[in-house]
C-alpha cells in the first residue's frame, strides 16, 4: 500500500506550518519572557545591591553620628571641667580679697573703737576734772 499523495501534503504543511510557527512566533515570545524574566532578575539584583550599599551607609551615618556626638560630648564635660574649675578659682581669689576686706575692716573698726575708748576717756576726765573743780571749787 502506496500512501496518498495528500498524506504527503497534510504532513509537509504541517512541517511547514510547524517551522513558521516556531520560527516566527515561538522563538521570538520566548526571546521576550527570557528577556523580561533576565530584566526582572538584574532589577531584583540591583534593588539588593542598592539595599545593601543603602543599609552600609546608614550603619556608617549612625557610627559617624555616634562619634560626632561623644566628641561634642566630651568637648562639652572639658569645658564645663574648665568652667568650673575658673569659678572654684574665682570664688577663692573672691573669698580671700573679702576675708582680707572684712580684717581690714574689723582692724579699723578696733582701731576706731580704741580711739574713741581713749579720745572718751581723756574727755572723761578732762569732764570729771571741771565738774569737780566747778563743784567743789578746787583743782584735781
Amino acid at each position: 500500500m502506496i500512501p496518498d499523495i495528500t498524506v504527503l501534503w497534510v504532513i509537509a504543511f504541517l512541517l511547514l506550518t510547524t517551522f513558521l510557527l516556531n520560527t516566527l512566533i515561538f522563538k521570538p515570545v520566548l526571546k521576550v519572557i527570557e528577556a523580561r524574566v533576565k530584566a526582572v532578575t538584574d532589577a531584583r539584583d540591583l534593588a539588593q545591591t542598592a539595599a545593601d550599599r543603602a543599609t552600609t551607609a546608614g550603619n556608617e551615618y549612625t557610627q559617624k553620628l555616634n562619634v560626632a556626638r561623644s566628641e561634642v560630648y566630651r568637648q562639652m564635660d572639658e569645658k564645663r571641667r574648665v568652667a568650673m574649675e575658673q569659678r572654684a578659682a574665682l570664688l577663692g581669689q573672691t573669698r580671700s580679697m573679702v576675708e582680707r576686706e572684712l580684717a581690714d575692716a574689723t582692724a579699723r573698726v578696733q582701731q576706731q573703737a580704741a580711739d574713741a575708748r581713749a579720745t572718751l576717756d581723756r574727755e572723761g576726765e578732762t569732764l570729771a576734772g571741771a565738774i569737780v573743780t566747778r563743784i567743789l571749787g578746787r583743782a584735781s
